[in-house]
């Protein structure tokens, strides 16, 4: 099937290019191990299993942060190129050799499970192969093949697979398997490293477990693809003939298709008009397969495309369409479902490895995707593009797209009365969580929005991207509803404009947004930057009401362009800017306030002429972390100025001798220490408080054994937010360990906002070294 005009490509000429250079990125740029056999994870919501929001998924969740491990935990990091970054909640554990493991205990029972991870990739920019030992009670039960082949991409918009290149991301991936049998609630799942000759670390960032039920069987009266026509199911042969052949004659007998339990070779487009495509489930029934000369097909099922009339009439179910797309190129339809589909349902259908879950061209009228997982993509999860109207996507699970995660475009021709509800949406790479870019009646409510990555926020409402203006019909026009949603770490940095994006944003670039935009009933918790931001042109008609902020690293509001906005019962609380709003603009945005606000309203606001770093509360990071996920979205971040911020964080040297490494410095135990090469000064210590905090007293220690004679070492305390730019905190001076009054120096600070707290020793009277077993942080 040869693809449309390039007018219905999905080709951003709007779209986000990189310049920024980032070394060595992906990578663990500052670790600490994690404490033995359990892994002490910073406290994050999770966007899964939020009562009356987001999608009812069939899995219970578990992060490798809060699991058994004897890895190492890296994170919580929000900044773009840093594997962290990627991970759901910011955090994951790298395991790096033999017997390293994450092991996870059944809260439910479970017969499979998925499980996201990232490899490194190799030299040639085309991933690397390998396996990870999955173990059930402490017995063998598979090894599991993981891969970087579907991962890795470098340089500006639409991406290469170039490592030279600058500005590598989009590291993670994720696998299925099914267990064999249904393990019982307690049941230890361990995933672990039996070699690393194939790929020096693995990073585990979450599993998935489920229940999954039987095989669907075959519908009375049905066709059946490999009795009937001959499909093969081991996967050898390409099907796509065959399948096809029995698709079309399902649409002339008016009978359903049935793809039977195995793996289907499709190499093109299965093109389908009123019929019912139904597989046996998607653990079952798996479409995959790309031709492997002309790499631009590969499989997917399409609806006819608006110019050769559309499809109408089609049910897709209970499949899997498991592609093999390495790379971006957006003029390629290789989309999982594609074409113009009227009338038309998907359910039920797991979306991986294609170009886009669902890219539709309109114009066409009342489709349907629901129950279904959308996963690890190279560009957005679902787009409906160019005049679908009266269309929903609802209780569908999207993870790790290479852009918007849910998007509506109206390029063109008007999008009219469309639905995004009940939808679970975490880490799109690029761009959005969720978005209307235009629109008519646009109704956007009760989703879940988490981890954006860069160049993007949560939810978006824009006249934005080419086709999009009132003289065509195709700006944000009528009411646009957005009610119930919860948005959690949403937005993030824009490396174009270097600032960050605000967790909900408007943007009048085309024209001026004039329009009833309503935000109502909504949590936005722990944002990157700004909770609510508007910019360019002009944004009119946002009206916003009992709405609660808990948590932004920057401001409540940031005003980048006029117009107008009301505000009834919105709360912010735990706002990073002591002025909540940043407004350049003045008077020309007015806001109405209604009652009931608290927490985001300053007269006048800031406006400062540069961005301040964002502080990231990460849901709060306590002394030595926790072990437990927490069940409930923490809200308030410790005030206590008694806790330790520097104990069990990420630490780096200069360099250590023998068995004396930094993290012996951020344990928590006094009597281990770290020593510096000797006879190297100046040596240095950095600790990552996982956030920019304002400390006032550094606490430093060596062993308090009587063996250790007095001592003075000469040292300065520097601190950064960017682990790049150090400011002197304490200019050097000599600081007297005494073991008679504990060996321990206490250093005052002036609270200089600080996330990398650096020591820095260039000499010590007692040894050639530098010494100090325990490096200890406090706000007060």
């Amino acid at each position: 099937m040869t693809a449309p005009p390039n007018g219905r490509s999905l080709r951003r000429t709007l779209a986000a290019t990189v310049s920024m250079a980032l070394a060595a990125a992906g990578t663990l740029v500052a670790v600490a191990l994690a404490p033995e056999a359990q892994a002490a994870g910073v406290p994050a919501p999770s966007p899964v299993g939020i009562s009356g929001r987001g999608a009812s998924v069939p899995f219970k969740e578990q992060e490798a942060e809060y699991a058994a491990t004897n890895g190492t935990l890296i994170g919580p990091d929000r900044l773009y190129g840093h594997l962290p970054s990627e991970a759901s909640g910011r955090q994951a554990v790298t395991l790096d050799a033999p017997g390293e493991y994450v092991e996870f205990t059944l809260t439910a029972p479970a017969n499979a499970m998925s499980f996201r991870y990232s490899l490194p990739d190799n030299a040639a920019g085309t991933g690397r192969d390998a396996s990870l030992d999955l173990k059930i009670d402490g017995n063998q039960l598979k090894s599991v093949p993981v891969t970087s082949k579907y991962g890795w991409y470098y340089g500006g918009y639409p991406f290469n697979n170039n490592p030279g290149d600058s500005n590598p991301h989009h590291f993670y991936d994720e696998t299925r398997t099914l267990l064999g049998s249904t393990l019982p609630a307690g049941t230890k799942v361990r995933l672990q490293v039996s070699s690393t000759s194939a790929s020096p670390t693995f990073t585990i960032d979450l599993a998935d477990f489920e229940q999954v039920g039987a095989p669907v069987g075959k519908p009375s009266g049905a066709l059946d693809v490999v009795s009937d026509f001959g499909a093969d199911p081991t996967g050898a042969a390409d099907s796509t003939a065959k399948i096809q052949a029995a698709v079309d004659a399902g649409k002339a007998q008016g009978r359903t298709v049935y793809i039977p339990q195995g793996t289907f070779q499709v190499r093109d487009h299965i093109v389908v008009d009123q019929v019912t495509l139904a597989g046996a489930g998607p653990w079952y029934s798996v479409l995959t397969g790309r031709d492997p000369v002309n790499r631009a097909k590969a499989v997917g099922v399409y609806g006819k495309y608006a110019s050769q009339g559309g499809s109408k009439n089609v049910t897709l179910k209970d499949f899997a369409i498991l592609g093999d797309i390495r790379e971006r190129v957006d003029d390629d339809q290789v989309n999982a479902i594609g074409g113009a589909l009227s009338n038309s349902t998907v359910d039920n259908v797991w979306m991986q490895h294609t170009k886009c879950g669902a890219w539709l061209d309109g114009p066409m009228d009342n489709f349907t995707l629901k129950n279904s997982r959308i996963l690890d993509q190279t560009a957005d999860g679902v787009n409906f593009h160019m005049g679908v109207t009266n269309s929903t996507v609802t209780n569908t699970f999207v993870r790790n797209t290479g852009d918007d995660g849910l998007a509506m475009w109206a390029e063109n021709i008007p999008n009219v009365k469309n639905k995004f509800t009940y939808n679970t949406v975490v880490l799109p790479i690029l761009a959005n969580n969720i978005v209307t870019y235009g629109g008519k009646d646009i109704t956007i409510s009760d989703n879940v929005m988490a981890d954006t990555v860069t160049n993007g926020g949560g939810l978006h409402v824009a006249n934005r991207y080419p086709g999009v203006n009132s003289g065509q019909g195709t700006a944000v026009s009528g009411t646009t509803t957005a009610a119930r949603n919860t948005l959690i770490r949403a937005g993030n940095n824009d490396y174009n404009w270097q600032f960050g994006v605000g967790a909900v944003w408007f943007s009048g670039l085309n024209e001026a947004l004039d329009a009833t935009v309503n935000i109502t009933d909504t949590e936005i918790l722990d944002s990157s930057y700004a909770a609510i931001m508007n910019i360019e042109g002009a944004t009119k008609g946002l009206h916003f009401e009992n709405v609660r902020i808990d948590g932004a690293g920057t401001y409540a509001l940031q005003i980048q362009s006029p117009g107008n906005a009301s505000f009834t019962n919105v709360t912010a609380t735990h706002v990073a800017q002591s002025n909540p709003i940043h407004n350049c603009v003045g008077s020309g945005f007015v806001i109405t306030r209604g009652t009931g606000n608290s927490g985001w309203y300053a007269d006048p606001p800031a406006c400062t002429g540069t961005w301040p770093d964002p502080k990231w509360t990460n849901g709060g990071v306590p002394g030595g972390g926790s072990t437990t996920p927490p069940t409930d979205p923490p809200t308030d971040p410790p005030t206590d100025p008694t806790v330790n911020l520097a104990k069990g964080r990420p630490v780096t040297e200069t360099s250590h001798t023998d068995v004396y490494p930094a993290t012996k410095a951020v344990d928590g135990d006094a009597t281990t220490y770290w020593e510096s090469a000797n006879n190297a000064f100046p040596q240095s210590l950095t600790v990552d408080l996982g956030a920019a905090k304002a400390v006032k007293r550094v606490v430093l220690k060596l062993p308090p054994a009587t063996a250790w004679a007095t001592r003075t070492q000469t040292l300065s305390v520097l601190g950064s937010t960017d682990n790049s730019t150090f400011t002197t905190l304490k200019p050097s001076a000599g600081y007297t360990f005494d073991p008679s009054s504990g060996n321990t120096a206490t250093i005052s600070l002036g609270g200089t906002a600080t996330r990398y707290l650096r020591v820095t020793v260039t000499g010590n009277t007692g040894w050639p070294a530098a010494q100090l077993s325990e490096l200890e942080a406090y706000t007060g």
